[in-house]
């Protein structure tokens, strides 16, 4: 499938589709085809709209759309935060998981941003009890660093929790320097 993906920032008229995109891998019986999913931990929605225009029209991000044959498939956000760029509102539709779509995905994003914005390393944050997200991100050279942020409980904007201990935790990778 590689050969055939198309990589691309994404415009207005792809909200409906990325927000589409996003529930579908995290939220709701349709993410668990994929191993994904947040439906044990999290119910209402993972995003909506207005946070995925918002990520478009950001002038320090990118959100990175991935086609294949003219339908979109997967997403990342990058953004430019001084030394270090953020990966994140990661997504691949659940029929495609588990194919090494994603690998292919982070691979580009820490590319684009070493390349764009010369940063020596990516953040990201994960639900701290996501532990087989947090070992595949591992496995592609993240490392947990302890540090944690609360979960927004009681702002629906990012979920219903379905339990009392969800937190994220940082995960960084450094980044080999552009040649």
């Amino acid at each position: 499938m590689e050969s055939a993906l198309t990589f691309r920032d994404a415009t207005d008229a792809d909200v409906d589709a990325l927000v589409a995109l996003i529930e579908s891998a995290y939220r709701g019986e349709s993410s668990r085809t994929g191993w994904t999913t947040e439906a044990d931990i999290l119910e209402g929605q993972r995003t909506d709209p207005e946070g995925v225009l918002e990520v478009i029209k950001s002038p320090d991000s990118r959100l990175l759309t991935v086609e294949h044959d003219g339908r979109v498939v997967a997403c990342c956000q990058i953004e430019h935060r001084g030394a270090h760029a953020y990966f994140g509102m990661f997504a691949v539709s659940p029929a495609l998981q588990g194919g090494g779509l994603g690998k292919v995905i982070i691979a580009e994003a820490e590319r684009i941003a070493r390349e764009t914005w010369g940063v020596t390393e990516m953040h990201m944050t994960v639900i701290s009890v996501r532990d087989d997200l947090i070992a595949w991100y591992e496995r592609r050279g993240y490392r947990r660093t302890g540090k944690t942020t609360p979960f927004p409980y009681g702002d629906e904007r990012f979920g219903i929790p379905q339990r009392a201990d969800l937190q994220f935790e940082l995960l960084v990778k450094e980044l080999t320097p552009v040649a």
